[in-house]
């Protein structure tokens, strides 16, 4: 096993754990590391495969709290919106989305930090819809739909396991649509990295066990300050690269 596969693997177990926590992380975590030795595109597309493996154990273990209200609405539509926006992703490609992206995310971490997100809440069907729309168009077209898509889920009065629930049939159903779009288009480049991509799937798995034991132990005030934690993060990643 070279160095990279093992950097890899390990980027994968965290990737997971965090993902298990927040509601999201693998892709984020995952696609610039593996795009340092492969084509955006193609790292994207290997990606998918773990993200699926981790997200899908990532749902069995929390089913049973998914808010069904929330995922109805908001799920729906920001499944929908995402998708639209990784279609159009290559004829809208721009720097200031990613800045607007980025900025976004910094807003919600710092929400997140300092309790303001949970004094703006959403409410109604029609708010649910919008919100979710929206934040799927805009993670669709710069291609990272899980850190806004949970930014948004912070303006919903959930408890932080029916929050990673709802996150998590949410990117289930993205992962559904895409990647039978990813294979049909770049299954002859997937094929020769076959075992990478199954080494990162058994990391992403492992990674999500254990972050759901951590999340069972952790306390919603602490959740919250974790999740805004790893926006502001992100948020700060996005623009470092957006303005580079």
């Amino acid at each position: 096993m070279d160095a990279f596969a093992v950097v890899a693997a390990v980027a994968a177990v965290i990737a997971g754990a965090i993902a298990s926590i927040s509601g999201f992380g693998i892709g984020s975590v995952l696609t610039p590391v593996v795009s340092t030795q492969f084509d955006v595109r193609l790292a994207i597309a290997m990606v998918s495969l773990p993200h699926l493996a981790g997200t899908f154990v990532r749902f069995l273990i929390v089913r049973m709290r998914i808010d069904r209200d929330v995922l109805l609405g908001f799920g729906a539509a920001s499944a929908i919106g995402g998708l639209v926006g990784a279609a159009l992703q290559t004829v809208v490609q721009s720097s200031a989305l990613a800045i607007v992206f980025g900025l976004l995310l910094v807003f919600a971490g710092i929400g997140s930090l300092t309790g303001f997100a949970q004094r703006m809440r959403f409410s109604g069907r029609r708010s649910a819809l919008v919100g979710g729309a929206l934040s799927g168009l805009l993670g669709g077209l710069v291609g990272n739909q899980g850190g806004i898509r949970a930014a948004a889920l912070l303006g919903f009065d959930v408890e932080k396991e029916a929050f990673v629930a709802t996150a998590t049939a949410v990117a289930l159903i993205v992962d559904g649509a895409r990647i039978p779009v990813y294979l049909a288009t770049q299954g002859a480049d997937l094929a020769p990295h076959w075992p990478l991509i199954v080494l990162l799937a058994v990391g992403a798995v492992a990674g999500t066990l254990l972050g759901g034991w951590t999340l069972r132990r952790m306390s919603d005030a602490v959740f919250r300050r974790v999740v805004g934690v790893l926006l502001l993060a992100l948020g700060v990643y996005t623009l470092s690269r957006a303005l580079s």
